[in-house]
């Protein structure tokens, strides 16, 4: 007995794995069988009478259904989504499926965006929905993506515009592997009730002559009328490029970029009393009260600045 004492031990073998995974299949096609039957109860609600039912209170028929799948937490499942043939069946199953699929699609393209691997955006969707999207499917939602991105870079400008603000931001973006950064160029369009809106964005373009000249061709082509008042740094390929394309509009420097450039090359310790003397000077009412506060504070640096005249 006691010799065969071993062997016993290996008859009985308990498998996790397998055990969860019939466990999970139960589960799944409950749930399906589950949403399938109230599809076909709310197909019949919507007839007014049930499949092969005479009544006089029919309103439609069934015509076949079609496929479609849902991801729940048990799983995907396949639903048998019930066509009628004159009336429209809105279900709740199916909104909410609607939901999911337009929030995963978000997630994926934000994953993408943000320089996430194919590869990893694989691993991180099996990990929150338990299924796996495969390369092609992100590269399909990319495309979709990029199509919209276009229809609007491309759409056409309308409205008045009397303030518009350019400027370069520079991002960084995964490329083959390796990081590098891109300069995009931006329009920011100020309306007459004060309200902004991005006019336009050209990714990849240098702050240069060139990239600005064609920047500004491309707002120009689209719609954009002569603003007032184009809002910038001091870039020289930005300032000679208005002159051609919108030689009636006027330049103002950004004061955002003067402060910065004026700071560059201010001791760090009195950053904060330049700071004041600008602000206060910018806050005079007229020209002439600028002057003014420019002349008292050239003379008396000690003075305390204030935003008055």
């Amino acid at each position: 007995m006691n010799e065969s004492t071993p062997a016993l031990g290996k008859v009985i073998k308990i498998d996790e794995a397998r055990i969860q995974d019939h466990l999970g299949t139960i589960v799944r096609s409950t749930v399906e069988e589950t949403l399938n039957g109230l599809l076909d109860a709310e197909a019949d609600r919507v007839c007014g009478a049930g499949r092969y039912e005479r009544s006089e209170q029919r309103r439609d028929t069934l015509a076949g259904h079609y496929e479609r799948t849902l991801h729940t937490r048990a799983g995907e499942v396949r639903l048998r989504v019930p066509k009628l043939r004159k009336l429209p069946l809105e279900t709740a199953i199916i909104e909410r499926y609607r939901r999911r699929e337009a929030s995963v699609e978000e997630s994926l393209i934000e994953m993408y965006l943000a320089g996430v691997s194919v590869r990893r955006v694989e691993d991180i969707t099996e990990a929150l929905w338990g299924t796996r999207v495969s390369a092609g499917a992100v590269s399909r939602l990319n495309q979709k993506v990029y199509a919209r991105i276009e229809a609007w870079r491309n759409e056409a400008i309308t409205g008045s515009y009397p303030y518009v603000y350019l400027d370069g931001i520079v991002l960084k973006r995964t490329w083959a592997g390796e990081v590098r950064n891109v300069s995009v160029l931006v329009a920011i369009g100020v309306d007459a009730d004060g309200y902004r809106k991005v006019l336009g964005v050209a990714e990849g373009a240098k702050e240069d002559k060139a990239g600005w000249s064609g920047f500004l061709a491309h707002l120009k082509a689209r719609g954009l009328g002569a603003p007032q008042v184009f809002i910038s740094d001091a870039c020289g390929g930005l300032v000679e490029s208005l002159g051609e394309h919108y030689p009636d509009s006027r330049w103002q420097r950004c004061v955002v970029h003067f402060y910065r450039n004026v700071f560059s090359v201010v001791p760090s310790g009195k950053v904060r009393e330049v700071a004041a003397m600008l602000k206060a000077i910018h806050a005079a009412e007229d020209i002439e009260a600028a002057q003014a506060k420019v002349f008292v504070l050239s003379i008396s640096p000690t003075v305390r600045p204030s935003s008055s005249p």
